[in-house]
């Protein structure tokens, strides 16, 4: 079923595409973009059918991010955040009512895992659930989430704590972004991914209902690596390889459209400007064939599937920081130029390899399994 790619493709023509440039300049939540998405049916696109959305799986998830970060990264990467949320609200089978919401495409959410204390170890949280004591229906968070991408304008947040009660390394809940008691700490100014909004956000004492607990007190950890891990992932190196892919594109179109007029011939036509560029394509196309084979993996339910999630994120973002690279030195000094679109792309690359997990991490993740270690 790819009828959401002809959906995707006129919201990228009419609305995402003819804004990207201002989206990054400004560093903007591009807020009529998510707007245009919803409304084209594509915010409910992994949500189960019983509940109303259309029952797509991670090969959609995947591509709907990769074409965006042809466009507009940040997009791409609120996109990403909403849909790894939603894998994980629909794997626990709970608030059904919000569910529905994101299954109409009238709710967004966004996942608040990282925090300063623990860093890129999304998986350790410091932050704690305590019940009330005055009423054992509501529970009382306390965190200082790191990055929260979208924060201002999700409607619910995936977060993470400490186990309430049970054994484990964490708890997961669903947290609505208008509890009481959440504080945004300041806005985005970041490098790349300008217009992605992802803040710190502090909780003290924010309450909320024991039933928005999603599954069971103490089993985030194995939610977290079982369900978020390899959709998040796979859409980051989804994304890596929509952005070099853009990269590519237009530094060729670079060289094909200028001239060194004295000579009387295109950039084009100078060998090492095409050898620089086709390594830059064969790096790229090879990222895509192991991010595209993990995906399969992953759907058929392979032994090693897990590998491959590990191995597509690292490669894909250092990859990508690769490719950029060569595609700016390709490019001259033209590339400095925002215009051209190429130095947008290698700002937009950085992200993926010091996102958690980061491609450190994955290495030596990869390394463990290899070696029959225990990751954590």
């Amino acid at each position: 079923m790819t009828e959401y790619l002809d959906r995707l493709s006129t919201v990228i023509e009419d609305q995402i595409a003819p804004n990207a440039v201002q989206v990054d300049a400004e560093g903007r939540y591009p807020k009529a973009n998510i707007e245009a998405l919803r409304a084209a049916g594509l915010f409910g696109l992994i949500s189960g059918a019983d509940v109303g959305g259309t029952g797509a799986g991670i090969r959609a998830a995947t591509d709907v991010v990769r074409e965006l970060a042809k466009c507009c990264a940040s997009t791409a990467m609120i996109t990403c955040m909403h849909y790894a949320g939603t894998a994980l609200i629909e794997a626990t089978g709970s608030m059904e009512s919000v569910r529905r919401a994101i299954a109409e495409n009238s709710h967004v959410t966004t996942l608040a895992f990282s925090e300063s204390g623990s860093r890129s170890h999304f998986w350790a949280p410091l932050s704690t659930a305590h019940p009330v004591a005055t009423d054992p229906d509501l529970v009382e968070l306390d965190a200082k989430k790191s990055w929260v991408t979208g924060a201002g304008y999700s409607d619910s947040f995936v977060w993470s704590s400490k186990p309430l009660a049970a054994d484990g390394a964490s708890s997961l809940w669903l947290v609505p972004s208008n509890t009481d008691g959440l504080t945004i700490e300041r806005e985005f100014d970041g490098l790349g991914l300008r217009g992605n909004g992802s803040v710190p956000v502090r909780a003290a004492q924010a309450r909320i209902p024991t039933s928005n607990l999603l599954g069971d007190d103490g089993g985030g950890f194995d939610l977290m690596m079982g369900t978020v891990l390899p959709f998040f992932n796979l859409m980051s190196a989804s994304m890596s390889v929509g952005l070099m892919d853009a990269c590519v594109i237009q530094t060729a179109a670079h060289l094909k459209s200028t001239r060194l007029e004295h000579l009387d011939v295109s950039l084009a036509e100078n060998p090492v400007n095409r050898l620089h560029l086709g390594r830059a394509r064969v790096k790229t196309d090879a990222a895509a064939t192991l991010v595209d084979r993990a995906i399969d993996s992953v759907e058929q339910g392979a032994p090693d599937a897990m590998v491959g999630v590990l191995e597509s994120k690292a490669i894909a973002a250092d990859t990508a920081i690769e490719v950029t690279d060569l595609c700016m030195r390709v490019a001259g000094g033209a590339a400095f130029r925002k215009e051209v679109g190429v130095e947008r792309n290698f700002r937009d690359a950085r992200a993926a390899a010091v996102m958690a997990p980061t491609s450190d991490v994955l290495f030596d993740f990869v390394g463990k399994a290899i070696t029959d270690l225990p990751l954590f």
